[in-house]
């Protein structure tokens, strides 16, 4: 036989390709050799009274476990029906357990039917089912008791008036609550120096939602646990009551048992905020006294203690947040871990400008370009310096303007500070104004320092000075420098203003235009100053 069968092959080989329909017929002889894989079948459960009453995972004599199922049900019925008062009995028998009502046999447990993969064997899995299906007939026997139906019918009416008195209590505290609610709204605001901060209304409006969605959850607690109540009444729908009951408690004793679990790494994070929490405040407690100039530590002074502290403050913070991390409830949960890569995805991606924003910030600070008070001429911007903050620097003109300039902007333009190098208090104020050639450039000084002298607000200790700071092709340029004594930013642009008035009423009186001329044709007369003019009023020769 053996010996024979790479005839047969061959044979069957060479009539499929004289006969190609046949050719099917081939498969089973080339996989002969190869070993059937068998699928166990789906488990099936017999279901009575809405209750699991067997479980069957395997077959037995060729009855898929879906067909002993259905089998088992249809027989429990029938013997349910025909005698309520019936009896349970098990019998061993070579195929497993057989089960019988009043001596007829219901169904049959097999080794196969016991749950291998939770460690059960067929004597567990026949205790399981004998319990089950005694329950069922105590079940099936009650529902034929009249007192016993009537008994639940009472407990769910009774269960109903109260439902409906602890929602009337509930809508009345929530009515209460929210006349409470506006009458605090009414007489308490949140402002801070008068600034409301959130509309009454507003605040309002979310204590009003915000009572409203308790009363929901109160509600539907009730109802809830109200409908389990009275499911468990009857014998049929008592499944699912204690369905409802075993998820309810359930999940409030899982969530318990969470909290239960949580305690001690949250008093552990609860512990590293607090230590956080008492460096931070020990740690003002000592910048407050720099602030105040009553210490100095190195290179920190009361200017930038202020900086400093919210630096550190930060560090500590950070650093309570990295230690206390792991003991947070849910850390090492996939969605905290989830949150978390995007979280710090986020930061990389849109951070990048906040952080040269506050590098360019610190170093503004710590570098001491300027201070606030400071008179200064960023790029195209100038004013008083108002604040210096870790992303923004603002600036306000005294003309009512306050520009807001960001700290790496600031850090990448010409600084002009007006007020660093002065005596005392005060800031440099400068004008320049162009004059032709014709006229005596000792004139053109002596009027732009009388003019310096009738403004208010200019300080005469150091004097003012002139200076050409350009001779171009139509026009020498002189600029006019001084010192200013104002220190707020609408008495600086005030002082600038009358400035430029009186410079415009002193070269009025002598005479001069302030005029550029620009080249249109030769002069008929050459633009220079005659020697007799070269002390023109209000000019005076030296010594």
């Amino acid at each position: 036989m053996i010996a024979g069968r790479p005839f047969v092959l061959a044979a069957a080989l060479f009539t499929a390709a004289l006969f190609p329909p046949a050719a099917t017929a081939i498969a089973p002889l080339l996989n002969a050799a190869e070993p059937a894989v068998v699928e166990a079948p789906p488990s099936a459960t017999a279901v009575v009274f809405n209750r699991d009453v067997a479980v069957f995972r395997g077959n037995l004599l060729g009855a898929p476990p879906a067909l002993r199922a259905e089998r088992a049900e249809q027989r429990i019925t029938e013997e349910l029906t025909s005698n309520p008062d019936a009896v349970v009995s098990v019998e061993s028998n070579p195929l497993g357990a057989i089960f019988k009502i009043d001596g007829v046999m219901v169904f049959v447990l097999t080794p196969d039917d016991a749950d291998k993969l939770a460690g059960q064997n067929l004597a567990a899995a026949v205790n399981e089912t004998q319990r089950r299906l005694q329950q069922v007939m105590r079940e099936s026997r009650e529902s034929r008791n009249t007192d016993s139906l009537l008994r639940g019918a009472g407990i769910t009416a009774i269960a109903s008036l109260i439902l409906a008195g602890l929602l009337w209590l509930a809508a009345r505290t929530r009515r209460l609550v929210d006349r409470k609610l506006v009458a605090m709204t009414e007489s308490k605001r949140l402002a801070v120096n008068g600034v409301e901060l959130v509309p009454r209304m507003r605040v309002l409006s979310w204590l009003l939602k915000l009572t409203r969605l308790l009363f929901i959850i109160v509600a539907a607690v009730l109802v809830y646990e109200w409908l389990s109540i009275s499911l468990a009444q009857f014998p049929y729908t008592r499944p699912w009551g204690e369905g409802l009951n075993g998820f309810l408690f359930g999940t409030a004793a899982a969530f318990g048992g969470a909290i239960v679990h949580a305690i001690p790494d949250l008093l552990t994070a609860i512990v590293i905020f607090l230590l956080a929490y008492w460096v931070t405040q020990l740690s003002k407690g000592f910048f407050d006294q720099i602030a105040r100039g009553h210490s100095r530590l190195g290179f920190i002074d009361a200017e930038l203690a202020g900086p400093t502290r919210k630096i550190i403050a930060v560090v500590i913070w950070l650093f309570a947040l990295v230690m206390a991390y792991p003991y947070l409830p849910g850390s090492d949960s996939e969605a905290f871990k989830g949150v978390s890569v995007l979280v710090g995805l986020m930061l990389s991606l849109g951070a990048s400008n906040v952080v040269s924003q506050g590098a360019s910030g610190l170093i503004l600070t710590y570098s001491r370009t300027f201070r606030i008070g400071e008179y200064v001429r960023i790029g195209d911007h100038e004013g008083t310096v108002t604040d210096l903050g870790i992303f923004n620097t603002r600036l306000r003109t005294g003309m009512g303007e306050e520009i807001t300039l960001a700290n790496s902007t600031v850090f990448g333009a010409v600084t002009r500070n007006y007020s660093r190098t002065v005596n005392g208090n005060g800031y440099i104020l400068d004008t320049t104004v162009t004059i032709g050639y014709d006229t005596p450039w000792r004139q053109v000084e002596a009027m732009l320092l009388e003019a310096a002298g009738k403004t208010h607000g200019l300080s005469m200790e150091p004097a003012p000075r002139v200076y050409q700071t350009a001779l171009s092709d139509y026009y020498p340029e002189y600029r006019l420098v001084c010192q200013a004594t104002a220190e707020q930013p609408k008495p600086r642009a005030q002082t600038l203003s009358d400035l430029h008035a009186n410079i415009q009423d002193t070269f009025n009186r002598y005479g001069v235009q302030i005029m550029s001329p620009h080249y249109v044709l030769d002069p008929a007369s050459e633009k220079v100053v005659s020697e007799d003019r070269k002390y023109a009023a209000p000019a005076k020769p030296a010594g």
